[in-house]
């Protein structure tokens, strides 16, 4: 079952979070990333299906530093929105999060983490930044300008979409080249957000490949 929770960072901050258990004992911890349109049903039900694979899941809110409860719709206002919540994050505050809800499911034992959109940019961050086993990114804008200023220190899973108009291939390319040890798939016929089923990019084929071998990648780096 589901259920929403407080966390306090570090620095004293505090910020809401959704969870979830699985039925039986949990196998390790997961952290999910939301996109910038908050922790929203997708993520909420993101959070409910990682935990029916035995993971202790959690997805912490990351705009709360600048406003509590977002929830934005996937059209062009809410895209509107998030972009803007989306640039005033603080990356250094964004690992400070990540790390309380990493500090919630730990327990269970090693902890992965995997973002989509914005996310996929923490996953990256986190993958040098946190304690984590594992990190997953799927299509995440801030990763190629980060390519080299970032070092990870666990196993590292891309997903790209050939079609994604905001993340050229050219890109794509020069993340792989500077990290050739970390695994990178790219998706024929997928755009940005190929993902999310709510999304009009919703790319079924890919999403189902790409969900495949992040649960074959979790579960071969924390079980």
């Amino acid at each position: 079952m589901g259920y929403d929770l407080s966390l306090t960072t570090a620095d004293g901050h505090t910020l809401e979070a959704y969870s979830a258990m699985p039925d039986g004992e949990p196998k390790a911890g997961m952290v999910i990333i939301q996109e910038i349109f908050g922790v929203n049903e997708d993520i909420r039900e993101t959070v409910d299906n990682f935990s029916k694979q035995g993971y202790h899941a959690i997805a912490p809110a990351l705009f709360d530093r600048s406003e509590s409860n977002v929830v934005l719709g996937f059209d062009e206002e809410g895209m509107t929105k998030g972009i803007e919540l989306k640039n005033n994050l603080n990356w250094d505050d964004v690992i400070k999060d990540v790390n309380s809800a990493i500090e919630h499911v730990k327990t269970a034992g090693n902890v992965g983490i995997v973002g989509f959109c914005m996310g996929g940019s923490v996953a990256w961050f986190a993958a040098s930044r946190c304690p984590v086993q594992a990190a997953i990114c799927y299509y995440g804008g801030d990763i190629n300008a980060n390519r080299s200023s970032e070092s990870p220190s666990c196993p590292v899973m891309f997903h790209w979409g050939a079609e994604d108009q905001g993340i050229p291939l050219e890109g794509v390319k020069e993340v792989e080249s500077e990290h050739p040890d970390q695994e990178s798939f790219i998706y024929d016929g997928a755009g940005h957000g190929f993902s999310c089923s709510r999304r009009g990019s919703y790319h079924e084929e890919s999403a189902k490949t790409a969900m495949k071998r992040t649960l074959e990648f979790a579960a071969h780096n924390l079980f």
